[in-house]
């Protein structure tokens, strides 16, 4: 990833924010998609985390997305998408085959075919510290970046999920301070 490109997710301060490649693979995130993703992040997967293995392959997962179903599916309809643009990717057909092996409801999503990108919508999380929040994504493809893909979330300010966004960002910040706070004790 280009450094401009880090450095416009960086300036994003007041939305969730990441930018994840063909794979799924979270390949840069902003101190507030951390918060908002904390339970993948936390995952114990070998860096880069990947979203599908999260989805799929994380008994939490069903937990966090109050519509997993509806989540999953779309990103299998979505990773369809992205097979279908790079063949010959072997790290995505690993993904794919090991997702195939390891999950029932993976298999028979890819099993169905379906295509389709979703660029915009909501999301229902259940946050572990926050609670529910629905926010509204929107998907850019950096063209600039090839396969990568620029996602953010927000809330209508006002409303329980724009005021959990807010507190989330306090979260965020005060596990910043104390993740620092601890590597400096530590040092």
């Amino acid at each position: 990833m280009r450094a401009p490109v880090r450095r416009v997710l960086e300036a994003m301060t007041g939305v969730p924010a990441l930018v994840r490649d063909h794979r799924f693979d979270i390949l840069a995130a902003n101190p507030l998609a951390m918060a908002l993703y904390a339970p993948m992040f936390a995952s114990g997967q070998v860096p880069p985390v990947n979203s599908m293995r999260f989805t799929f392959l994380n008994p939490h997962a069903q937990g966090f997305y109050a519509d997993w179903a509806q989540v999953a599916r779309s990103a299998v309809a979505a990773l369809r998408v992205a097979a279908a643009r790079n063949p010959h990717d072997e790290p995505l057909v690993n993904l794919i085959g090991e997702l195939s092996m390891r999950s029932d409801p993976f298999r028979t999503w890819w099993a169905a075919q379906d295509v389709y990108v979703h660029q915009h919508g909501t999301k229902r999380f259940h946050h572990p510290a926050i609670g529910t929040l629905d926010l509204d994504y929107e998907a850019f493809e950096l063209l600039g970046e090839p396969a990568l893909t620029l996602l953010t979330y927000s809330a209508e300010p006002g409303t329980s999920s724009g005021d959990g966004l807010q507190l989330l960002a306090a979260w965020a910040t005060s596990n910043t301070d104390a993740t620092a706070q601890a590597r400096q004790d530590t040092e």
